[in-house]
């Protein structure tokens, strides 16, 4: 596998509050409800609710026939998420995700997440997936098509074939 980008500033790294990610930066947005059950006994979402709501933002984006992001034979697994908790979230309430390609591997993808409320950046993540071929589940080199239709998706600011 290809190891992790180590060149662009991972979004969960911002020290300051000027660096905390804007949500327009992001070209895939979706809404989604934090649900009752996402919360722990402290009466705020769940520290690992946020996988899912990462995984959600993924999986809408690469599961959608229409954009080709799936060649027949080939899949998507998740080798590494790295999440920055920001602030507290509570029920009942909608959520924002937002998703931007930072990288290309041979084999792999790095996306920028980010969920936030009421305007607000709660939690961002860095998110490493790998393409694999289904039959030998080994690690396959992403197709020129495949690459040529993540562009639309890449995070504003970034060149994914740097580094």
């Amino acid at each position: 596998m290809d190891g992790e980008p180590t060149e662009i500033p991972l979004v969960n790294d911002a020290a300051r509050a000027d660096d905390t990610p804007r949500l327009e930066d992001f070209p895939y947005r979706l809404s989604d409800n934090v649900r009752f059950a996402d919360l722990d006994p402290n009466g705020h979402v769940n520290n690992a609710v946020y996988a899912t709501y990462f995984e959600t933002g993924r999986v809408t984006l690469v599961k959608d026939m229409s954009h080709g992001l799936m060649p027949p034979g080939l899949a998507w697994i998740m080798v590494r998420l790295d999440i920055h908790f920001r602030a507290e979230l509570h029920w009942p309430g909608r959520i924002e995700l937002g998703l931007g390609l930072v990288r290309f591997g041979r084999t792999s993808t790095a996306f920028d997440q980010v969920v936030f409320s009421e305007g607000r950046c709660v939690a961002s993540a860095r998110s490493i997936t790998v393409m694999i071929d289904e039959a030998t589940r080994r690690p396959t080199p992403l197709p020129a098509e495949v690459r040529e239709k993540f562009r639309r998706w890449v995070r504003r600011g970034v060149d994914p074939e740097a580094g």
